[in-house]
């Protein structure tokens, strides 16, 4: 998002955090409700374009939500709606992207609430590589043709009673509410959402053999040393690599294998 609507969105998660924060507000509740929220604005092209419209004042903007919404969510969703639809949108489209991340945030709350943010981070990340090592089970959940509730009942016997009741509802709903993106597009923006409850980067770490509970942690505080900040490591073995580790952090690549080291003196040999 540029100008406007990242303004926008950050006033918007100012207020999801201070709704959360209240013992009194069911984030889980929340989230389904923006989730709802999401659906309705994907759906009414017109209606958002008119809740993002510039030349109309924010007030008659929000009353037009709140009319809308009041009956149908609860009062904190209601609200927070309309405070969203209060301030200035680059394009409508910014708008139904920005409640769908509050949707997901809140969801997240609610497990960094009970304690479980770290293995609904870690299952995001395994769910991921799942899909990317299946083109069967990436075309099922992919396909055009089939509906929301078989994508949800196949979700349901890959996840029901194995991963933590938040995963299975942020894979269920972008599985069935992909709104253009890619699958793994969609797992990697929720794994960036999950690691940031706790202000956290996310590293990809891929290694020939499984790192040791010492080697993490002094990963793990070397990278956040480089970066700055608290690093969430995501791990993966693939015995391709044949020795040492690469980790990818955002677009950056450090890559310590012994098979990039052979391959870079194969190009010095070949030149």
């Amino acid at each position: 998002m540029n100008g406007a609507s990242r303004e926008a969105l950050a006033a918007g998660r100012e207020a999801l955090d201070a709704l959360t924060d209240s013992t009194s507000v069911d984030a889980g509740v929340l989230a389904d409700e923006l989730a709802a929220v999401t659906a309705l604005l994907d759906r009414e092209v017109s209606l958002r374009r008119v809740l993002t419209d510039p030349a109309q004042p924010g007030e008659a903007k929000a009353e037009l939500a709140q009319r809308l919404l009041r009956g149908q969510v609860g009062g904190e969703t209601v609200d927070l709606v309309s405070g969203m639809v209060r301030s200035r949108w680059s394009s409508s489209r910014d708008l139904v992207d920005a409640v769908e991340e509050l949707a997901n945030t809140a969801d997240l709350t609610a497990a960094q609430k009970a304690g479980a943010l770290d293995d609904v981070e870690d299952e995001l990340f395994r769910f991921g590589r799942i899909v990317s090592s299946s083109t069967e089970l990436r075309s099922a959940l992919t396909d055009k043709a089939a509906t929301a509730a078989a994508k949800g009942t196949l979700l349901g016997s890959l996840l029901g009673g194995k991963a933590h009741a938040t995963t299975e509802r942020l894979v269920v709903r972008l599985v069935t509410q992909p709104r253009g993106r890619s699958l793994e597009a969609g797992l990697e923006s929720l794994s960036k959402l999950a690691a940031a409850r706790r202000d956290r980067m996310v590293a990809v770490v891929t290694s020939a053999v499984p790192l040791s509970d010492r080697q993490k942690q002094r990963l793990g505080a070397v990278l956040a040393k480089l970066y700055g900040r608290e690093m969430h490591l995501n791990l993966d073995v693939d015995p391709a690599v044949l020795g040492g580790i690469t980790v990818r952090v955002g677009d950056e690549v450090i890559d310590g294998s012994i098979a990039e080291r052979l391959a870079e003196a194969t190009r010095r040999l070949a030149g």
